[in-house]
């Protein structure tokens, strides 16, 4: 058997630091090489006996040959090993990487923030260094291109749990970084962007209209509720804040959200996606299917067959003032009556009591009414005179908040409380 002597790093419980032990880079008796600190830990329980003696043989009856006077050597060795292993696996990953030392794997969870004390290194030299950092502090690596001047640099990384987004982000400050990086995303988060400042207040700001059953609604004594109020909470959740829901309102929300000095830090709840609002904002994914139908009165459903019968000189059409249903009217209904009423929420109960006919409404809106109020109906909702998604707007400048809006709503998607979300309140899945 070729033995050959290196030091292994064992994770200690008790003191939660790493300690030095003389091991061997094979498993005594067999020839499978030890490849990570992870091979040296099972090494450790599988060996124990065998490894004391090792040690009592190595240190104690050789006065020349301590432990003490070769720990310098043997972390040289340690160090050497793995910058060894490190250098190889980089050459495969031309991009970039993050690699953990224990396992010689790479993390898919965590927030990855370089130290300060190995910035600039670049070198397989460097890489020595690099990685005897780490195997003294988290035992991560990364390595990354910088396209501005084609350098392979590498970093020695704290590590933190992705619902610690502050602490990464003041590690970061605290060591000079441009950002930290979420790894399960591959989102970068800039120490000075949005998101730093939401996280630093602890506080997300939300717009929302307050008047849009049941996706945004402001009960009297100022509480709101509704699946787009939910949404946002979960957004908030993942940035590790609280919430606080800014009124706004359909008419004022564009000039809300581009304010020089906003009250809140994007708007949601109903807000369709349109090319108008993705060329002066920013938009995220949609969340929530929509497009446009009507409700009426139940004794009435069958006169409204199409969206020729709602353009009839004989039917009054009430719709809220300065959103997309106002515009919807305006520019598909020249022969009804348009009735412009302020408050949203008061449309459907002035239908179903005789003051309009129709409301232009959404399909996130109309089943709602249809199931709280049996004097409405929407008998057109399974054909949508329009098709569309619903997302969430903030201004222009804040990418780094959009791609974890995005990032919350593919997650969501993914492991189902979406789906969930859209059973709760009775709306149509389409994802």
């Amino acid at each position: 058997m070729t033995i050959s002597y290196a030091t292994g790093r064992v994770q200690c419980p008790a003191r939660g630091v790493l300690r030095y032990l003389p091991t061997f880079r094979y498993f005594p008796g067999t020839e499978r090489e030890i490849r990570s600190l992870q091979d040296y830990s099972t090494f450790m329980k599988r060996n124990i006996i065998w490894l004391l003696g090792a040690v009592l043989t190595l240190c104690c009856p050789a006065p020349l040959m301590s432990c003490s006077n070769s720990t310098a050597t043997a972390e040289q060795d340690d160090a050497e090993f793995f910058a060894d292993r490190v250098w190889e696996y980089s050459k495969t990953q031309p991009d970039g990487f993050t690699i953990d030392l224990r396992t010689m794997k790479e993390p898919t969870g965590g927030i990855v923030v370089a130290y300060a004390a190995t910035q600039g290194s670049h070198t397989r030299a460097d890489l020595h260094y690099v990685v005897a950092h780490a195997l003294v502090h988290k035992g991560i690596v990364g390595g990354w291109l910088d396209s501005a001047d084609g350098t392979y640099y590498f970093d020695s990384n704290n590590i933190f749990p992705e619902n610690q987004l502050k602490a990464a982000i003041g590690f970061a400050k605290d060591n000079h970084q441009r950002c930290a990086y979420i790894l399960s995303t591959h989102t970068e988060i800039p120490t000075d962007g949005s998101v730093a400042a939401i996280v630093e207040r602890d506080t997300l700001r939300i717009g929302t209209t307050g008047d849009y059953r049941p996706l945004s609604f402001r009960e009297a004594d100022g509480s709101y509720w509704g699946f787009g109020i939910e949404v946002a909470e979960e957004i908030a959740r993942s940035l590790g804040v609280a919430t606080l829901f800014v009124p706004t309102s359909w008419p004022t929300l564009t000039a809300d959200v581009m304010s020089a000095t906003p009250t809140f830090d994007f708007a949601i709840g109903g807000i369709t996606i349109t090319d108008a609002r993705r060329e002066a904002m920013l938009m995220s994914e949609g969340y929530l299917a929509n497009g446009k139908t009507i409700l009426c009165r139940a004794e009435e459903a069958a006169r409204f067959g199409s969206l020729a019968d709602v353009d009839k000189a004989d039917v009054r059409v009430m719709v809220n003032p300065g959103g997309l249903n106002e515009k919807f009217a305006n520019e598909n209904l020249h022969h009804a009556t348009i009735i412009v009423h302020p408050r949203n929420e008061e449309i459907p109960a002035l239908v179903a009591s005789g003051e309009a006919d129709v409301m232009i409404t959404e399909i996130t809106e109309a089943p709602y009414y249809v199931q709280t109020d049996p004097r409405l109906a929407a008998p057109l909702l399974a054909q949508p005179f329009t098709h569309g998604q619903i997302g969430v707007l903030m201004r222009k400048g804040q990418d780094d908040l959009l791609d974890m809006v995005n990032n919350t709503i593919r997650a969501m998607k993914a492991d189902g409380t979406l789906r969930r979300l859209h059973e709760k309140y009775g709306l149509i899945y389409a994802y």
